[in-house]
């Protein structure tokens, strides 16, 4: 049975940093890509970050240069070290594994079949 489960969120002000982390098990983690999306009130889930099996990464616009995706595979562990938090980034933070095996980085949601509860973010201005 595949698991996802995300921790480290929490309730952080305007400026601070948080860390998410994804532990997966009962998946081939090392051979997929893996992905951090979000969730605020009210909207759509939109893709945040990604990370390939070859390290290669993608970030959306919005969290480009104040948020960076690792994986260890070692350990079969996504993280989202988040930095410069603005309250916009107030969402629930979900992780995924891509469906495809080797595939490159991708944002595109459907492509991602197994998902964690996610876990609350809150940034207080």
């Amino acid at each position: 049975q595949v698991r996802l489960v995300e921790s480290g969120g929490g309730l952080v002000q305007a400026g601070g940093s948080l860390r998410l982390s994804c532990a997966v098990s009962g998946y081939p983690f090392s051979l997929h890509t893996m992905g951090w999306f979000r969730q605020a009130p009210g909207k759509e889930r939109e893709f945040v970050a990604a990370i390939s099996t070859a390290a290669n990464t993608l970030y959306a616009d919005s969290v480009k240069g104040r948020f960076t995706i690792s994986r260890d595979d070692a350990k079969n562990t996504v993280y989202l070290q988040m930095n410069s938090l603005k309250p916009e980034d107030t969402a629930v933070y979900y992780c995924a594994t891509d469906s495809r095996p080797l595939r490159p980085v991708t944002s595109r949601t459907y492509e991602y079949d197994h998902w964690g509860q996610g876990t609350q973010v809150t940034v207080s201005s």
